[in-house]
């Protein structure tokens, strides 16, 4: 389920590898070479393409459509790049230890689509702060029906009537849901319990005892269509906060109930769902460079590199940071490497 819909949650890490930049770099310019006096332009020109690969870092962003979870999603991408690349090969295995290494910053519920935000590379180390950076999302809540996740995918609970609530009253009562204010988690969500996920043992049927509270910021909501029992939201908050919980609060604030119909992410950090996410057809290795370099120069002054040591090693390691303003960590916040 998303939080904000985004959970935070730490760097899940698939095919886990070291970076990539120094010997992966070395390795694909052999494969060059050795495919350049093997005399095939084909072999040339795959060998090209999986060192332009491998030398991708940074950060950048896709469109995520109803369906795939966020995961499914980025295995699907990666597949794609490896395929268009030619990797793996029997030859790329025997010369490369190095795997590609992407994530993404902050989890969109299957059932939700936008924008979602990738790392390859080393833009893997900048996902956790794109996490708690500000977010953007359309809602669409149903009044009169409540559900067990809070959203169309889930069982309904509870239906109470909504026929006396006006445009008026849903207007009346955002103010209370905007700015620094108490948020309970749903049950079914990413946040986690002795490791395993709040929702993977709900679907177990599990017992799981409600979070408390926790405090959240909104920094704006604005009711776009009124149109019942549906009614349309524009919410931009910070990281950790639900959308499920907030259209469930205001249903219950109503005297009724609600839930979640449709959630579109429109904007996290500097991308926007418009001008930067990047649909299926366009998930090529030049069209992510092009992004790449866009996003170097869409937020240069909040984008630091600098050098670090390691607790247990005296070797500098360079790590990125993406820096922002109001941001605030969170121990449940994820972000998911593949």
């Amino acid at each position: 389920m998303a939080s904000a819909e985004t959970e935070v949650v730490s760097p899940v890490i698939v095919d886990p590898a070291p970076d990539v930049s120094g010997s992966a770099a070395a390795s694909v310019a052999a494969a060059v070479a050795v495919a350049a006096r093997s005399g095939s332009q084909a072999q040339v020109s795959k060998a090209a393409l999986a060192a332009k690969l491998m030398s991708l870092s940074g950060v950048f962003a896709v469109h995520k459509p109803k369906g795939p979870t966020s995961a499914e999603l980025l295995n699907r991408l990666k597949a794609k790049l490896l395929a268009e690349a030619g990797m793996p090969s029997p030859e790329w295995n025997k010369r490369q230890k190095q795997t590609l290494k992407v994530g993404h910053g902050g989890t969109l519920d299957s059932a939700a689509q936008g924008v979602l935000v990738v790392g390859i590379g080393k833009g893997t180390k900048m996902l956790t702060s794109m996490l708690s950076g500000s977010k953007r999302y359309i809602a669409i809540g149903e009044l009169g029906k409540a559900t067990d996740t809070l959203d169309s995918t889930g069982k309904v609970t509870d239906e109470k009537p909504y026929d006396k609530i006006t445009q008026e009253d849903i207007e009346g009562i955002l103010q209370k849901f905007t700015g620094n204010i108490m948020q309970v988690p749903p049950l079914y969500s990413a946040l986690k319990k002795d490791g395993q996920r709040l929702s993977t043992l709900m679907k177990r049927g599990e017992a799981v005892e409600a979070r408390p509270a926790r405090p959240v910021t909104v920094y704006s909501i604005s009711l776009l269509k009124f149109q019942p029992p549906f009614f349309t939201l524009d919410v931009e908050c910070a990281g950790g906060f639900y959308i499920r919980s907030l259209v469930s609060d205001i249903g219950r604030e109503l005297s009724s109930c609600a839930s979640v119909l449709e959630l579109t992410r429109t904007k996290q950090g500097p991308f926007t769902l418009a001008q930067h996410a990047l649909p299926e057809d366009r998930w090529t290795i030049d069209d992510i460079a092009q992004s790449l370099e866009r996003y170097t120069s869409l937020v240069p002054e909040e984008l630091t590199f600098k050098k670090s040591k390691s607790e247990n090693s005296s070797d500098q390691v360079l790590s990125c940071e993406y820096i922002t303003l109001r941001e605030t960590k969170r121990e449940d916040d994820t972000v998911k490497t593949l």
